[in-house]
């Protein structure tokens, strides 16, 4: 009976649709990234440094907005880094995107630790609040949960469906598309693969920062080391689970972000009193980890993904 208390609450749904945000933005970075042919490993680090930049320069004296402008241009610099070494160079995107990883998180503390080298606990800022859209908002169960969230979660389902629109309704997705299915054919037409590859990887970094910022602008008040906490490795596994699709990632993102919420409510109800914390913790990845394996066995990968292109080779 407690369970489905809990499903049945708007408090449950809204804070799983919260949970959802920050892995919708870095899910569909990542997903346009593949798209186009490149694997973005660089994800957990982008997200990281998105985080710490759009708090600093909130912190700073800049607006909340100007926040987010900031951890964007942080993703798409680090993401420009990631596609120089990885698409024209042609390195193995395994090393890049991991090492993309390893540097900009040690960025992030060194800078940390020179622009607050005496303080014990990080600052607070004001973060986004919550804003209610009118008449939507008073809807039982669906106005809490979908209509009474901050701006940037409002802005994490625009920018899926946006996404959905560029990439199968407009000539640009379709060359994106292309890049990661036959680039030959995309050369044949004219259009340079390098450009659009390292443009899809710029872009998709930037979701990727912004995704790191929600957790300091509108989850959270602050900055703190592990506030990341793998979310970026999850994203990279929802892109499978939504086959490459942004309808299909959303859906993944809410489900993976309902089991987190649930497993913390479990833990205050009478199960949570005999049942291991540890075991709540590990289940919304558990049930993730059986969702993904049934949905990758009916994916179908795009056929040049980490596959380097040479101009005149086949």
């Amino acid at each position: 009976m407690e369970l489905i208390d809990i499903l049945l609450s708007a408090s449950f749904w809204a804070a799983a649709i919260r949970i959802a945000s920050p892995l919708i933005f870095a899910t569909i970075g990542e997903l346009i990234c593949e798209r186009a042919g490149v694997l973005n490993l660089g994800i957990e680090g982008i997200m990281v440094a998105g985080a710490f930049a759009g708090w600093i320069a909130v912190w700073g004296g800049l607006p909340l907005w100007g926040g987010v402008a900031v951890a964007l241009l942080t993703g798409m610099m680090l993401g420009l880094v990631h596609s120089i070494f990885s698409v024209p160079f042609g390195l193995s995107q395994h090393v890049v995107g991991v090492g993309l990883t390893l540097l900009a998180t040690s960025l992030t503390f060194y800078t940390y630790r020179v622009v607050l080298p005496e303080v014990s606990s990080p600052p607070k800022i004001t973060a986004f609040q919550p804003y209610e859209i009118p008449l939507l908002s008073d809807l039982p169960l669906v106005g809490p949960a979908l209509f009474s969230q901050t701006p940037l979660t409002y802005a994490a389902f625009i920018l899926a469906g946006l996404t959905a629109l560029v990439l199968y309704r407009t000539p640009l997705g379709l060359a994106v598309r292309a890049a990661g299915e036959n680039p030959q054919a995309v050369a044949a037409q004219g259009l340079s693969v390098t450009a659009i590859r390292m443009g899809a990887v710029v872009v998709g970094s930037g979701f990727m920062a912004v995704g790191g910022a929600f957790l300091t602008l509108s989850a959270f008040d602050s900055f703190f080391f592990d506030m990341v906490n793998g979310r970026g490795w999850i994203c990279i596994a929802l892109v499978v689970f939504g086959a490459w699709k942004p309808g299909k990632a959303v859906l993944g993102a809410v489900l993976f972000a309902a089991f987190d919420a649930l497993q913390i409510r479990l833990q205050q109800t009478g199960i949570g009193a005999v049942v291991p914390y540890q075991v709540f913790l590990m289940m919304p990845y558990i049930l993730s980890i059986l969702a993904l394996v049934v949905m990758s066995r009916r994916a179908e990968i795009p056929a040049a993904l980490m596959v380097p292109f040479n101009k005149g080779e086949r």
